[in-house]
């Protein structure tokens, strides 16, 4: 399953390398997933005011913020992975499993983006039958191939490699994202991708408290 030389699973075709597309619709489950986890890190960081975000999250953490929002983050591994919307429930399923398995620890804004880009790209192994390599996901996720290769075994034990979905699981995750959208009485954010974010290599998601700042793989 991991790909730590850069190659892809079961010797699937490399894709091309990121054109600049035009704005696209973004579907509405990642809309939908954006403003749920916007809503849960927003409450857990003031929750970790007064403590840590606890032990079990901390190979994610970085020293700060990214300074990309969370949903033009998801926007852009949508954009740029062409992975489907599928993977970003199941990527929510895992995290979400793993923060009941370890209360302790808090989904928080220094971590929801490594966190997101890994157990996506973890998800886009298990349901798409092509998808792109490590290193391809290191450069739209703004880290380095060696910190996503090991960060994607962080999540593999975490979840003690328990990575199959079911239908029923899934249907119940969509319901419920639905749901949280509709309890909130959100406002719909608009569907339309802006094409704000042209460069895959543009943005980093800084340094980690635990490793070197993060080298991108070079255009």
């Amino acid at each position: 399953m991991l790909t730590g030389g850069g190659e892809t699973q079961h010797h699937q075709p490399r894709l091309s390398e990121p054109t600049h597309l035009e704005p696209s619709t973004t579907p509405r489950v990642l809309t939908i997933l954006s403003y749920v986890l916007e809503k849960l890190v927003s409450r857990n960081d003031q929750l970790s005011l007064g403590g840590g975000a606890g032990k079990s999250l901390s190979a994610f953490h970085g020293v700060r913020p990214p300074a990309i929002s969370l949903d033009k983050y998801v926007e852009r591994i949508y954009k740029y992975t062409s992975c489907s919307p599928s993977c970003f429930v199941v990527g929510f399923v895992y995290i979400d499993r793993v923060v009941h398995k370890y209360p302790d620890s808090l989904v928080v804004s220094l971590n929801v983006h490594r966190l997101l880009v890994t157990s996506v790209m973890l998800a886009s192994k298990i349901l798409d039958d092509v998808h792109y390599n490590n290193a391809f996901y290191a450069r739209v996720g703004g880290v380095s191939n060696a910190e996503l290769n090991k960060l994607e075994l962080e999540l593999l034990f975490l979840l003690d490699f328990r990575v199959s979905v079911s239908s029923r699981v899934f249907e119940s995750y969509c319901q419920h994202l639905e749901k949280e959208m509709l309890c909130n009485g959100a406002i719909e954010k608009p569907l339309t991708i802006t094409n704000t974010i042209d460069d895959v290599t543009e943005i980093s998601v800084e340094d980690t408290q635990t490793s070197s700042p993060p080298q991108l793989v070079d255009s």
